[in-house]
């Protein structure tokens, strides 16, 4: 799953990851800016309004490893 609707990252979620429901909530409580939320069947989703606000903190990444990424829609 795809979320494309920042201006400067889009996060990318995969699906295997909403059988783990416990680091899906890990997830929305550790987000220091609320990029993550649970939907209606507890999967994971972000918060369209506040991908702008990602510090590049990493701590969703680093929490779930190649289920969560990150990705940097500019050039540095």
């Amino acid at each position: 799953m795809s979320e494309n609707n920042g201006m400067f990252i889009r996060v990318d979620i995969e699906e295997s990851l909403n059988e783990d429901t416990e680091l899906c909530k890990l997830l929305v409580e550790s987000c220091p800016v609320d990029i993550f939320a649970l939907g209606d069947a507890d999967e994971l989703t972000t918060v369209a309004e506040n991908l702008d606000e990602c510090t590049l903190c990493d701590i969703c990444t680093d929490a779930a490893p190649g289920q969560v990424q990150i990705v940097k829609l500019y050039r540095e």
